[in-house]
C-alpha cells in the first residue's frame, strides 16, 4: 500500500495494490501496519462506521463535528467515483483555509484518512457512488456542524452544472462566517486529541 500526505497538516491518501483475475479483483482498502508507518500511530478505536448512496452531483459537506469531542475518519469508496475533498478548518493550523482531493474510483482504490478538526466533503462523479468510512465516534447530532461548499474563497473543485445540496448544506456558513461566529476547531486541541490526551472522540454523520 502507498501513502501520500495531502495538502492539509495530518491527511494521508492510500492507494492498495489490487490483484485481478479471472474471477474479479482482491484488495485490502485499510492495512494497518501501512496506515501507523505513515501516521506515526495505529488507526483510532472504530466506534461506527458509516455508509451513503449518491447520485451523480450530489455534494456531501462541507461537514465537520464540534471540537471538543472531535472526529477522525478512514473514508473508502465502495462502488462508483467520488472526488473527496478535506479542507483545513482548524483555527491556528498552518495549513489552515488550504484543501485537498482524493479521485475515488473503481479503478484505484485510493482511500483518505482525516484527522480530528478537518472539514469533509465529497462529489458524486457517477450515479449510485457510495461511500464507508470508518469512524472515532458515535452520532451525536448536536455536534453536527457544516460550512458552504460553495464558499468562493475556498474554490473547491466541485463537477460542472448546479451541486445537489441538502438543505443543510445550502443554508450552511462560509468559512469566514463560522470564523467569525466561534465554530471553527482550534488546532492545538484537535492535536491533543488526536494524541489521546482528551476523551474519546465523537462524530457526526454525513447525511
Amino acid at each position: 500500500m502507498k501513502a501520500r500526505e495531502l495538502a492539509v497538516e495530518g491527511a494521508i491518501e492510500f492507494t492498495p495494490r489490487v490483484f485481478p483475475d479471472d474471477r474479479g479483483l482482491f484488495l485490502s482498502p485499510f492495512q494497518e501496519e501501512a496506515f501507523a508507518e505513515a501516521h506515526g500511530a495505529p488507526l483510532f478505536r472504530v466506534a461506527q462506521t458509516n455508509h451513503s448512496v449518491s447520485r451523480r452531483g450530489v455534494v456531501r459537506g462541507i461537514h465537520f463535528t464540534v471540537t471538543p469531542p472531535g472526529c477522525a475518519k478512514y473514508v473508502y469508496c465502495a462502488r462508483g467515483s467520488a472526488l473527496d475533498i478535506v479542507v483545513d478548518i482548524r483555527v491556528g493550523s498552518p495549513t489552515f483555509g488550504v484543501w485537498d482531493s482524493v479521485l475515488m474510483d473503481q479503478r484505484d482504490h485510493r482511500t483518505s484518512y482525516f484527522p480530528v478538526g478537518v472539514g469533509h466533503a465529497f462529489v458524486a462523479l457517477e450515479d449510485d457512488t457510495v461511500m464507508s468510512y470508518m469512524l472515532s465516534g458515535s452520532y451525536v447530532v448536536e455536534h453536527e456542524l457544516a460550512l458552504s461548499v460553495l464558499d468562493p474563497a475556498l474554490a473547491l473543485p466541485l463537477t460542472d452544472g448546479v451541486p445537489v445540496l441538502s438543505d443543510r448544506d445550502r443554508a450552511a456558513p462560509t468559512l469566514a462566517e463560522a470564523r467569525e461566529r466561534g465554530l471553527l476547531p482550534d488546532y492545538a486541541r484537535c492535536r491533543e486529541i488526536e494524541r489521546g490526551r482528551l476523551p474519546e472522540a465523537t462524530v457526526v454523520a454525513d447525511a
